[in-house]
C-alpha cells in the first residue's frame, strides 16, 4: 500500500489544547494534516506520547562570530556591562573588542559550528546571527558565518548580519566593510547608533545604514540605547527612519534597555512611534540589569520577542541556545509567572520571534512548512520548568535530532 505521509506524529497535544490528541501529517517538508483521525501509512511514524508539539525554537539575536570567547579575555568587560545600572556599557564594548585582534577563521569555525549543533539539539532552528565588522575583525566572521550557513542548512537557517560593533562615524570604513559584507551574502545590515560619540553623529551612523539596506533590498536590525542612560533617544531615531525610508514591518530593535528609565511620558509617546514604524522589539534580560518594559509593550501592540544574545563571551557567561532556558529565565526576571504569561514566553521564542525575523510559512498550520519540536512533557508550564532540549527536532520535514542526538 502506498505510503500518504512521510511522517505521522501521532497522540501530539498542541498549545492549549492540551484536552485534545492530535496526528500531524507531514509530507514534502509540508505540514499536510491536523486532525484527531488515524492517518494511516507514512514511512516514518513518532508517538508524541500525549506530550506538547510546537512551532521550532526561533533566536532573533545572536553574536554568532564570539561564541566560547570569554576565556580569551579577563572578565573586566562583564564588570563594566553588568554593574552600575549599565552607565560603563560603552567601557565594556572597548573592552570587549580586544578580542578581535584574535580573531582566527579556524578557531570561530570551531566556536561557530558546535553552537549550532547544540542549537539543533535544542530544538532552535532559526537564527539571527551577528558578525561583527570594523578594522580589528575586518570580514573574517562574516566568511565563517556564510560559510556554515551552507553547511547547516538543513538544520538551522541563519540570517546573518553584517554589524558595524565600533560604530561607523567614529570607526572610519566600517560602512564600506558592511558594504563588502551584503555583497559577500549577509542577510541583514546590523547597527550601533548609540555607541556614536555624538547625537548627529548616531543619526548619520543609521541613516549610512539604511542607504545599505535600500541598496540590497534587506532588513535591518540595530542595537539601541543599551546603556543606564535615560537621555539616550537612538530607538527613537531608528523608529522616525524607518518610517521615513518606508522600511516599516521590516527593522528591530535590540536591547533598548534605556527604555526602563525613560519618564513615563515619553516611554508613552516613543509607544505609538513604534506601532507606526512597525518596529520589532528583541530584548534579552538575562544579559543585563536593564530591560525593556515588556508587559507594557506587548499590552499597547508592540512586537516583543526573546534572544540568546551571547553564549559565554565578554558580556555574559552561560547560554547555549536554548531558547526554553531563555524564557525560563526571562520568566524570573519579568515576573511573568502566571500560565497566561508563560504562554506568552513561549510565543516570544516561537512565533513573535518568526513575526520578526520575516518568516513565512513558519507555525503548526497546513500548508507551513514543518519545522516543529517535539516534547517529552504536556504543556508549556512544563517546558519552562525544566526547559529541556526536546526528543525529536523536525525541519523541513525531517527528522534532525533525536533524543538529543543530530542524525
Amino acid at each position: 500500500m502506498k505510503n500518504k505521509f512521510d511522517l505521522v506524529i501521532k497522540n501530539a497535544c498542541l498549545k492549549n489544547q492540551a484536552a485534545e490528541k492530535y496526528n500531524i501529517g507531514i509530507d514534502n517538508g509540508k505540514i499536510v494534516a491536523i486532525t484527531k483521525e488515524n492517518l494511516g501509512h507514512s514511512l516514518q511514524e513518532i508517538d508524541a506520547q500525549n506530550n506538547l508539539v510546537t512551532e521550532s525554537y526561533v533566536n532573533p539575536h545572536l553574536h554568532l562570530d564570539k561564541v566560547f570567547t570569554l576565556d580569551r579575555l579577563d572578565e573586566l568587560a562583564m564588570a563594566q556591562y553588568h554593574q552600575n545600572e549599565m552607565t560603563g556599557a560603552a567601557n565594556a564594548i572597548e573592552l570587549a573588542s580586544r578580542v578581535k585582534t584574535q580573531y582566527d577563521q579556524s578557531w570561530i569555525t570551531e566556536n561557530v559550528r558546535l553552537a549550532l549543533e547544540w542549537a539543533a539539539i535544542n530544538g532552535n532552528t532559526h537564527i539571527r546571527a551577528f558578525a561583527d565588522i570594523d578594522n580589528k575583525a575586518k570580514l573574517k566572521g562574516v566568511k565563517v558565518l556564510l560559510e556554515l550557513k551552507e553547511e547547516f542548512k538543513d538544520i538551522v537557517e541563519l540570517q546573518i548580519v553584517a554589524f558595524p560593533q565600533d560604530g561607523v562615524v567614529k570607526e572610519p570604513g566600517a560602512d564600506i566593510l558592511v558594504n563588502e559584507a551584503m555583497v559577500m551574502g549577509a542577510d541583514v545590515v546590523g547597527g550601533i547608533p548609540w555607541i556614536e560619540l555624538t547625537d548627529d553623529d548616531a543619526l548619520s551612523h543609521i541613516k549610512s545604514m539604511f542607504e545599505i539596506a535600500s541598496k540590497f533590498d534587506v532588513p535591518v536590525s540595530m542595537l539601541v540605547d543599551d546603556v543606564g542612560d535615560s537621555k539616550l533617544r537612538t530607538l527613537e531615531m531608528l523608529a522616525n527612519i524607518t518610517i521615513a525610508k518606508s522600511w516599516e514591518g521590516r527593522v528591530l530593535a535590540h536591547h533598548a534597555r534605556a527604555m526602563s528609565l525613560y519618564p513615563d511620558k515619553y516611554h508613552s509617546e516613543l509607544v505609538e512611534i513604534l506601532k507606526k514604524a512597525k518596529v520589532g522589539i528583541v530584548t534579552d534580560p538575562h544579559t543585563g540589569p536593564l530591560h525593556v518594559r515588556v508587559q507594557d509593550l506587548l499590552e499597547q501592540g508592540v512586537l516583543v520577542c526573546l534572544g540568546q544574545d551571547d553564549i559565554s563571551d565578554a558580556y555574559y557567561p552561560y547560554g547555549h541556545n536554548n531558547m526554553l532556558e531563555v524564557a525560563f529565565l526571562a520568566s524570573h526576571l519579568l515576573w511573568m509567572t502566571t500560565k497566561a504569561d508563560m504562554n506568552v514566553l513561549y510565543d516570544m521564542i516561537t512565533v513573535n520571534a518568526a513575526k520578526a525575523m520575516g518568516l513565512q510559512d513558519y507555525g503548526i498550520s497546513v500548508g507551513n512548512t514543518a519545522s516543529l519540536v517535539i516534547l517529552d512533557v504536556p504543556n508549556v508550564v512544563e517546558a519552562l520548568r525544566f526547559h529541556r532540549h526536546p526528543r525529536y527536532v523536525v525541519h523541513k520535514g525531517k527528522v534532525i535530532v533525536e533524543d538529543g542526538e543530530i542524525l
